[in-house]
């Protein structure tokens, strides 16, 4: 549970109330108490939204019966998890998705452990039902806004995770660290039969040897030193959802012989127990090392292997998809500013010299050096000098004559009517939370005249010619964004000087 959220307890046994409030308290959760009459009144003035509610925690039920109960919080709040305490009488015929939203229930005398498994089990429900609320019932059309790029490589990317993303076999992603793999795994979940329930990812080499077998299975108290509870493993926070396996080509021999078990027969033990446990998980895994070299070296196991890579998708590094870098820039930008996070633009030049670099980071390292030109320039134009120099040294040459880039370019214009035409633009998709258009017109014209000015060496005349525009029509817009005032100034000056010697010539030639 997290501090922003808050338990909603609702019992109509006054003292057993109270006692589950301080049970709560003492594990240092905000709760809010009610009966079943008037659970309502009470929430209402006790948070400002219903997503605040983390889970809703149901005991005695004596004014209502508890499936009446569970409509009408369900109504107030869909994403609402429910944990019930004790017994309760629920029908057959109890609505699937209502049903789908108790996550656990628990004997009406409490124990430590099974409340803060449930807890848990909740606030991963609650956490991946808001995620899932952000998609606003459109997940298909939003399906790999992460995956952005008009590539082949990426492209046949989408097409495979389009196939693959409602069946129920493993997937296995490989490719270099930076290029996206946990990306495609969520993207995998979210549309899958499986998406309002768990997502649990583990990355298996950031875990030590000797707990990573405690971590995928939990363990029962007094199981090895330290653990004075028992605790959950990811096997059983993921059932009936997805388990993300990442870094599997990190795991030791001896894990992978588990981790074999159970895929094949749906079961495991806690570590310390003797209770076979059943999970339902689908299996997703992701490596960035060759499985097969390791096979051959008898660090991975081939029957492992074949159980994972049902169904492979490798992902492409950025410096075999270049193309892709502008679409990624103004992504990552539209990232940070809705965020808050601040603002920066690159010019043709800086994105040409990108284009050429072979980020050994992928993606990672792209979105990194976004986040520090908008430090460094906050809601500037970042040029190819401004750079950091293991970029610059790769391609400056042949950046410098380079042509707008397509991610930023002005529209094409049709010479005989003038008027702009879309041919040749790559599109990026529409924000989730929608656009200021004017706005984002408004810097998108301030961001291609700093280009052409930048391009054509602040020689404003050459600028408007590039940008097939009037240079007084220019020389106006060039002031309303407050680019290269001196430029515009001097060149005014320039001009009227050029006036007044040509009106004395004029002037000397009549006399």
């Amino acid at each position: 549970m997290t501090e922003e959220t808050t338990i909603l307890l609702i019992d109509d046994d006054g003292q057993s109330r109270y006692d589950l409030e301080t049970v709560l308290s003492f594990l240092g959760e905000t709760t809010v108490s009610a009966n079943s009459d008037d659970w309502r009144t009470v929430i209402s003035a006790a948070v400002d939204k219903p997503s605040a509610i983390a889970v809703v925690l149901i005991g005695a039920c004596e004014k209502q019966a508890t499936a009446t109960l569970l409509a009408e919080i369900h109504q107030w709040e869909a994403g609402t998890p429910f944990v019930l305490l004790g017994d309760h009488d629920l029908p057959k015929d109890l609505d699937s998705e209502i049903y789908n939203r108790v996550t656990a229930i628990l004997a009406k005398t409490l124990s430590y452990q099974p409340l803060l498994d449930a807890l848990h089990q909740a606030a991963v429900f609650h956490e991946n039902f808001n995620r899932l609320r952000n998609f606003d019932g459109v997940r298909d059309y939003n399906m790999f806004r992460s995956l952005v790029g008009t590539s082949a490589a990426i492209q046949q990317i989408r097409t495979m995770m389009g196939q693959v993303a409602n069946t129920e076999v493993s997937v296995l992603i490989t490719g270099e660290s930076g290029t996206g793999k946990e990306v495609v795994a969520r993207n995998l979940h979210l549309n899958s039969s499986r998406a309002e329930k768990p997502f649990v990812p583990i990355n298996c080499g950031a875990i030590a040897r000797e707990l990573l077998e405690s971590e995928l299975f939990g363990h029962e108290k007094g199981a090895f030193t330290g653990a004075i509870s028992s605790r959950a493993g990811r096997f059983e926070l993921a059932d009936g959802g997805t388990l993300f396996l990442d870094e599997i080509g990190d795991m030791p021999l001896n894990m992978q012989v588990k981790i074999l078990r159970v895929i094949q027969e749906r079961s495991f033990e806690r570590v310390g127990g003797v209770k076979t446990m059943e999970t339902d998980v689908r299996i997703l895994a992701a490596t960035h090392r060759d499985l097969e070299r390791l096979i051959e070296l008898g660090e991975f196991r081939q029957d492992l292997y074949y159980r994972i890579n049902v169904f492979p998708i490798e992902m492409p590094p950025l410096r075999e998809r270049a193309e892709d870098v502008p679409l990624l820039l103004n992504e990552l930008i539209t990232i940070m500013e809705t965020e808050q996070r601040g603002s920066v633009r690159f010019n043709s030049a800086a994105i040409a010299v990108l284009q050429q670099y072979s980020w050994p980071g992928n993606v990672r390292e792209l979105a990194n050096l976004v986040e520090r030109m908008a430090i460094l320039h906050p809601h500037g134009i970042v040029g190819a000098n401004d750079l950091p120099a293991n970029l610059t040294a790769v391609g400056d040459d042949k950046a410098a004559g380079t042509d707008i880039s397509p991610a930023v370019a002005a529209p094409a214009t049709n010479a005989e009517d003038n008027t702009a035409t879309t041919e040749g633009i790559s599109h990026s998709l529409l924000p989730l939370n929608g656009i200021d258009l004017k706005e984002y017109l408004a810097n998108l014209e301030k961001n291609m005249i700093a280009q052409a000015l930048d391009d054509s060496g602040g020689v404003v005349a050459r600028a408007a010619e590039r940008l097939q525009m009037r240079r007084t029509t220019l020389v106006e817009r060039i002031k309303k964004y407050a680019l290269q005032k001196k430029q515009v100034e001097a060149d005014s000056t320039a001009e009227q000087k050029a006036g007044k010697e040509q009106d004395n010539s004029n002037q000397a030639v009549s006399g």
